[in-house]
């Protein structure tokens, strides 16, 4: 049976299983998202902030990956020096070397790598996860300018992209606390914070 005759429905798994595509009809944007594609973007939300629970508790306690034990912030080593210093290039370089290993923004870079991992992980508070996470990526990308692989891509901007696609799909609500932390009297009272 050809994808163009079957009845429209919501494509899942199923469909992959039997080598089906999806709908291809001008109506299929407007419809709404399948479970399977409701557990992917969960997936891909939980993903996302591990990755930035991780970074945070490594830059924290220096477990050895990317920061050595001897160079945790617990132990007064710098989370946006080394990246800030030495790793910029490009028209914002000197701004960036400036910047770099400063306490204001050392503090200010580990506590948004802790929200955005809680917020991302546990599925709450993903609007301002949204804003904040797209924000946080597109300054790291502004510190090498232009990307070493491509003339304006990285994965800096793609992460961008996802965690404000995470964002306006509602991934919380799968696999996520999201709609528990919608129907809190906090969110209710200030909508920003769904």
């Amino acid at each position: 049976m050809s994808i163009f005759t079957r009845t429209p429905h919501a494509f899942g798994t199923q469909d992959l299983l039997e080598g089906n595509s999806p709908d291809a009809s001008p109506d299929a944007i407007s419809r709404p998202l399948s479970t399977t594609a409701h557990q992917a973007l969960g997936l891909l939300r939980i993903a996302f902030g591990l990755t930035f629970l991780w970074a945070f508790f490594d830059k924290l306690f220096g477990l050895g990956y990317s920061t050595k034990s001897g160079d945790s912030w617990l132990n007064g080593g710098s989370p946006t020096s080394g990246f800030l210093k030495f790793g910029a290039e490009g028209p914002l370089k000197s701004f960036y070397n400036g910047i770099g290993g400063n306490p204001w923004l050392d503090a200010l870079f580990m506590a948004s790598l802790l929200a955005l991992g809680v917020a991302l992980t546990f599925g709450i508070g993903m609007r301002l996860a949204g804003i904040g996470g797209a924000v946080l990526y597109l300054l790291m990308w502004t510190v090498a300018l232009p990307p070493a692989n491509n003339p304006i891509l990285d994965e800096h901007v793609l992460g961008a992209i996802t965690v404000a696609v995470l964002a306006l799909t509602s991934s919380g609500n799968t696999w996520g606390m999201g709609k528990m932390w919608a129907n809190s009297t906090l969110a209710k009272r200030f909508p920003i914070l769904r």
